[in-house]
C-alpha cells in the first residue's frame, strides 16, 4: 500500500484553490515504502535512523493509584488545579465575537469537517464534543462517518471532497485509524492544536518558560515533537523521554514541568516528580468501566492523586488539556478562514 501523502499530493494538486495546511489538524500521519530500498536510500535510513515505533510498555509492578480518600494531604503544599475549561472559554469567547463580525461582514463563517473512521466509543465522544463547540461558536461544521473496513481510496475521496469545497477551510481526521489505513501530513501552516494548548495553558496561568527544564514524554508529530520545538522558542531546555529511554523517572525528577502525552494511563507516578513540579497531563486514556455513562471514563498518564502530594500545578483529567485543544481548533479554524476570505 503506497504511502496516502503521494494520493493526496496529486488530488490537491488537480484542484484549483490552495490546499489549506489546517487539514492536517488532529492528524498522525507516517510514511511507508514497500519497494526495494535504493542505495541513497540505504544511505538516508543510516543517517536518519530506523524507523521505530513508540510502543510504551505496561508500567512496571507499582500498586495502583490511591483513591483521593486515601491520599495523605501535604498542607505545606497546595496544588494549583490548571483550570482548562476556564482557559478554553477565554478563547472562545474571542472566537464568538470574531465570527460574529466575519458573517456580519461577509455574511460568510469558518466551516470545519471532521473526519471518523470507525465505531470507537471514545473518538465518537470526541467528535460530540468538538461538534457541539463549533455550534456555540457559531462555526459550521460537517461530519464524514465511514465504517472501520473502509479502503484508504475512500479516506482519500473524503478529504479531497472537503479539501474543493470553498466553505471549508479545515479537516480533522479523529484519531486513532484502523491499522490498514497510512496517512501523512502536508506542509503544516497552523501549529498542531494539543501543542499549542499546552504552551496556552502555561502561559495563561503565568508560568515563565525561560530557562526552565521541561520533559516531554512521547515524541508524536501531533503532540511531543511540536511541542517540543515550541518550547524551545519560549527559551525552555527541553528533554524529551520516549519508549526507549532508560530510566525516564530520572530524567522527569530533574524537571521543573513535566508533560505527559504517551497515551498509557498513569504512567507517570508521584516518585517521578520532584517537589513543586507543573505537570500537563495530555493522556486520555478510556478506561472500561461497566458503570459509566458511556461504558468507559478516562484517566490521564499521570497518576493523579499521587501528584497532588508533590506538584505546585496540574492539569486534570477531563476538564485539563481537553477543553483547550478544541478552543485551539475553533481558533486555527477561524484563522484559516480568515486568511481564505483576505481577512486580517
Amino acid at each position: 500500500m503506497r504511502a496516502l501523502v503521494s494520493r493526496i499530493n496529486r488530488e490537491l494538486a488537480a484542484t484549483p484553490r490552495p490546499s489549506l495546511a489546517l487539514k492536517s489538524l488532529g492528524s498522525r500521519f507516517s510514511h511507508h515504502h514497500h519497494d526495494s530500498p535504493t542505495k541513497k536510500e540505504k544511505k538516508s535510513s543510516y543517517i536518519l535512523g530506523p524507523d521505530l515505533p513508540d510502543i510504551w510498555s505496561p508500567p512496571r509492578s507499582t500498586p495502583p493509584c490511591p483513591p483521593p480518600s486515601q491520599t495523605p494531604v501535604d498542607f505545606e503544599l497546595i496544588p494549583t488545579i490548571i483550570d482548562g475549561k476556564s482557559i478554553a472559554d477565554e478563547i472562545r469567547s474571542g472566537i464568538v465575537k470574531e465570527v460574529y463580525q466575519m458573517k456580519e461582514s461577509i455574511s460568510k463563517v469558518p466551516g470545519l469537517a471532521v473526519v471518523l473512521v470507525g465505531q470507537r466509543r471514545d473518538s465518537q465522544t470526541y467528535v460530540r464534543h468538538k461538534i457541539k463547540a463549533c455550534q456555540e461558536v457559531g462555526i459550521r461544521s460537517l461530519t464524514a462517518e465511514l465504517p472501520d473496513d473502509c479502503p484508504e481510496d475512500e479516506v482519500v475521496n473524503t478529504v479531497s471532497s472537503f479539501n474543493e469545497d470553498p466553505s471549508i477551510h479545515g479537516i480533522l481526521v479523529q484519531l486513532p485509524l484502523p491499522q490498514v489505513i497510512s496517512l501523512t501530513i502536508l506542509e503544516p501552516l497552523f501549529i498542531p492544536c494539543a501543542a499549542k494548548a499546552c504552551i496556552e495553558l502555561l502561559l495563561r496561568s503565568g508560568v515563565d518558560l525561560k530557562g526552565k527544564n521541561v520533559a516531554v514524554i512521547g515524541r508524536s508529530k501531533v503532540v511531543g515533537l511540536p511541542l517540543s520545538l515550541l518550547l524551545q522558542r519560549h527559551h525552555a531546555t527541553v528533554s524529551i523521554i520516549h519508549a526507549f529511554t532508560k530510566n525516564p523517572e530520572d530524567i522527569t525528577r530533574g524537571a521543573d514541568i513535566v508533560i505527559s502525552a504517551a497515551g498509557v494511563a498513569n504512567l507517570v507516578r508521584g516518585s517521578w516528580l520532584k517537589k513543586g513540579t507543573i505537570v500537563i497531563d495530555v493522556g486520555t486514556n478510556p478506561i472500561e468501566d461497566p458503570s459509566s455513562e458511556h461504558g468507559y471514563y478516562l484517566s490521564g498518564d499521570v497518576c493523579y492523586e499521587e501528584a497532588l502530594q508533590v506538584v505546585s500545578a496540574i492539569t486534570p483529567v477531563p476538564g485539563g488539556v481537553g477543553p483547550v485543544t478544541i478552543a485551539v481548533l475553533l481558533s486555527n479554524t477561524l484563522d484559516s478562514a480568515k486568511r481564505a476570505y483576505g481577512l486580517s
